[in-house]
């Protein structure tokens, strides 16, 4: 298997970090140590634990990011550092840094604009039943709404292009980036790649900053609103049905009483159907309008991306990547 990287690529490591004092110097030097050519990033955003003089040590560049939230954070890296090929990991020391030369492999080989490290054994450290059960729900949720491209979206290890980086209009401000990331790849139906890899357990000392009630409250709705953004007509279609369904569960009894007598003597009720009736149709026409809306600002983000330069031909490996000798096994999507 060819090494990493090939000739003249830049490849930036991206480490954000909050309150991971305990484990950011043997995170960063790992990286150095399986991708020495590879710049280490580490932002940190508001640690007081001493996280930002830890990675200074190893041999990091640090930049403060003061508004709080991984998504600010990722915004951040992605507009302020220009490379060819991003990696982004998490600083708790539960991503393996020798994984990352076998995503950026299979980023060039399979030519995606992001590679996913799923997590092997994620549910055995997920802290809580409840980030296990969530894990489980969010990724058949995001499925069934917006496709079957990926298996883990909360997975923090993965491998972006610079067409990515630089096309995507990141607006999350906490742990639902990831989230972000997958719907804005599954939008513009950009090649992407699922690797398989292990999942590691937090040392001692190291603890997760995941509230299960929050965050995932947080994920839901963002969940809601990627959907209203990227579908909408299939949002305000449902909208549009429960007003619908409503308003027919007013106006049964009374169509029944008038076919019945001939007299309308619940006429409150009438009214009341109607007007849910009503709001079904607008809800409904606004779907429509809005999705052209939405199909316009695709194709806009689309032209955005296809403007980026892509990695030239030279700058990918002769060989693809063996899934079966490295022991990881690849899914394209």
């Amino acid at each position: 298997m060819t090494r990493l990287p090939p000739e003249g690529l830049n490849i930036a490591v991206l480490l954000p970090c909050y309150n991971e004092a305990a484990t950011i110097g043997a995170v960063v030097r790992g990286f150095k140590a399986a991708l020495p050519h590879a710049q280490i990033h580490v932002y940190d955003n508001n640690s007081t634990d001493g996280t930002a003089l830890h990675a200074m040590l190893a041999g990091a560049a640090v930049v403060r990011e003061r508004r709080q939230g991984k998504g600010h954070v990722v915004r951040r890296m992605f507009a302020d550092i220009d490379a060819d090929i991003y990696l982004m990991a998490d600083g708790d020391g539960t991503y393996a840094p020798e994984d990352g030369e076998e995503l950026i492999r299979t980023l060039l080989t399979e030519r995606a604009d992001m590679v996913v490290g799923t997590r092997r054994g994620v549910h055995a450290d997920a802290g809580r039943d409840g980030h296990a059960f969530g894990n489980r729900i969010f990724n058949i949720l995001y499925r069934t709404i917006f496709g079957p491209d990926f298996t883990d979206i909360f997975s923090g290890y993965r491998a972006f292009s610079r067409r990515f980086a630089k096309s995507f209009p990141a607006v999350s401000g906490g742990f639902e980036i990831e989230t972000e990331m997958s719907v804005h790849a599954s939008r513009l139906k950009l090649p992407v790649a699922e690797l398989e890899l292990d999942y590691g357990r937090r040392p001692e000392g190291s603890h997760s900053k995941l509230s299960t009630f929050k965050d995932g409250g947080k994920i839901l709705w963002m969940f809601a609103m990627l959907m209203k953004e990227t579908r909408p007509f299939a949002f305000f279609g449902l909208i549009s049905a429960f007003f619908m369904l409503s308003s027919m569960g007013f106006m049964t009894p009374v169509l029944a009483e008038y076919f019945e007598t001939g007299l309308v003597n619940r006429m409150p009720t009438w009214v009341l159907s109607m007007a849910l009736m009503m709001i079904s149709f607008m809800v409904f026409t606004a779907g429509l309008i809005l999705d052209s809306v939405a199909r316009s600002r695709a194709e806009q983000l689309r032209i955005h991306y296809i403007n980026v330069a892509a990695l030239s031909q030279g700058a990918m490996p002769e060989k693809p990547i063996d899934a079966a000798r490295s022991g990881k096994t690849a899914r394209i999507a």
